[in-house]
């Protein structure tokens, strides 16, 4: 196990991990068009319905064979692709990368609760059918150390193609959008999230910018000390009185409390 786990070290340091070629600017609730290819290691997760695949998750690219989402993403009964270099998924730019995902391929982590997204652990793996080919347009993420914990108001962005607003479209575009940290000081207030925030999730941005339906299991991209990003949370939920209700952050599985069950499943499969 320690070998393969230095060796998906070693791919992930040779590939730049975390290091766009393309800086992103600085939707996702009240976010902008992202750069193209800035967060190259966002995927599109989609899912199939009567010979035609269609946007439902976003997620992170963590190994050139790996994806990352979020638990409720997944329905076992359907059948999912990853496109990887995708930015406006209206057009065919010539990056793109559809990689098909064979159903017993797919690892929702074993204490998710369909029935509890509020109790955590809202988190996949999925091993791709074949390595994706890294370049400027795909890239895989850097992830955090085990047990990071970022500050209140660390300048994080939410990217994906998740609706524009409650119940509104599907932006064509890649969108993002810098939602500062809320710490679970904050955001565990009875007024703010209460018991339904986690000491495993994070919460980010606020009534005016948030994640919404379709941006779920994408990443929550923040800066580190040496200049790279690192995808510290994985899109879990927002409020059901709307994307951008006060006092409801979005909220994020923390990927720093899943380390040794990423490492020990990439490393068994």
């Amino acid at each position: 196990m320690f070998r393969l786990l230095s060796f998906l070290l070693l791919v992930a340091l040779a590939s730049g991990c975390g290091r766009p070629s393309f800086s992103p600017s600085a939707r996702v609730v009240n976010g902008e068009d992202a750069v193209p290819y800035s967060w190259p290691w966002q995927v599109s997760l989609q899912y199939e319905k009567n010979g035609s695949f269609y946007h439902t998750c976003g997620g992170s690219l963590i190994a050139p064979e790996w994806v990352m989402t979020a638990g409720h993403c997944i329905v076992s009964s359907l059948t999912y692709q990853v496109v990887l270099g995708e930015y406006d998924r209206a057009k065919k730019e010539g990056p793109e990368q559809v990689i098909p995902i064979n159903r017993e391929d797919i690892f929702v982590h074993p204490l998710w609760n369909p029935k509890c997204a509020a109790c955590g652990n809202d988190i996949t793996l999925i091993k791709l059918s074949r390595p994706a080919q890294l370049g400027d347009s795909v890239k895989v993420a850097c992830l955090p150390p085990a047990d990071d914990i970022l500050p209140n108001e660390a300048p994080c962005y939410i990217s994906g193609w998740g609706r524009l607003y409650t119940d509104g479209p599907l932006p064509d575009k890649l969108q993002q959008a810098l939602l500062p940290v809320v710490d679970y000081q904050h955001c565990s207030r009875w007024d703010w999230w209460g018991f339904s925030v986690k000491k495993t999730m994070v919460c980010a941005g606020g009534s005016t910018r948030s994640g919404c339906n379709g941006d779920s299991g994408g990443p929550l991209n923040c800066p580190a000390a040496d200049g790279s990003w690192q995808v510290h949370g994985v899109t879990s939920f927002v409020s059901a009185f709307g994307c951008n209700a006060r006092k409801k952050p979005t909220v994020f599985t923390r990927v720093s409390a899943f380390n040794d069950w990423i490492q020990e499943t990439m490393a068994s499969h």
